[in-house]
């Protein structure tokens, strides 16, 4: 099996291939399976959503958060703090963003909530390199959202939790090493569509 380092990696140099047409389409898909998967999650209206920003060549997130917005929805997007903890900031459409202090990612401007607010969330949408089919996830090697996920899984409170990857990013069963800290994910979203991998309900 192939180190979750090697992974990440060639998931990076694959990604680094595809054209600017292929992933804007890509984010008009995700957007459109993204707002679906919400709507399920809140049959009775608005509910507020965790997102992340997606850069460079991970899978684009802004026309999911701008979809999730205009169906009503609030939109929370991390800001990474010592600590490898996150804080969230409420998204409008005049939200300005900054270079993280921490990693290589743009950030919100606006108030700081702790990630208590996350377990009233609806759901969350993460950031992932790949996923395999026994749920377990490669991130971008900071450990954000595992620690985030523990902390929900411990008091269960954890929301709904959906990886977003490139359909090629979803990997065979046993594809990737699962270490005691991980969490792993029940759903994943894909341009194709939402990909449903276990039918038990998510740690917590």
């Amino acid at each position: 099996m192939a180190s979750k380092e090697d992974i990440r990696s060639s998931r990076r140099l694959h990604r680094r291939t595809l054209t600017p047409e292929h992933i804007a389409t890509a984010g008009e898909s995700l957007a459109r399976h993204g707002t679906a998967w919400a709507a399920e999650l809140s049959p009775g209206g608005a509910a507020t959503f965790a997102v992340y920003l997606g850069v460079a060549f991970e899978p684009p997130t802004i026309p999911l958060i701008e979809s999730l917005h205009e169906a009503g929805h609030q939109v929370l997007l991390p800001v990474c703090e010592p600590g490898r903890l996150l804080s969230w900031v409420y998204w409008t459409p005049s939200t300005a963003f900054v270079r993280s202090a921490y990693a290589p990612i743009d950030e919100p401007e606006g108030e700081r909530l702790e990630s208590t607010v996350i377990a009233k969330a609806a759901g969350i949408f993460m950031p992932a390199t790949a996923v395999d089919r026994d749920g377990n996830r490669i991130g971008q090697g900071g450990g954000y959202y595992d620690r985030l996920l523990q902390g929900l899984d411990a008091a269960g409170q954890r929301p709904p939790t959906i990886a977003v990857v490139y359909d090629d990013d979803l990997l065979p069963s046993g594809s990737i090493p699962a270490e005691a800290f991980d969490r792993p994910v029940r759903q994943v979203l894909t341009p194709s569509g939402v990909v449903q991998l276990h039918d038990g309900p998510e740690p917590g």
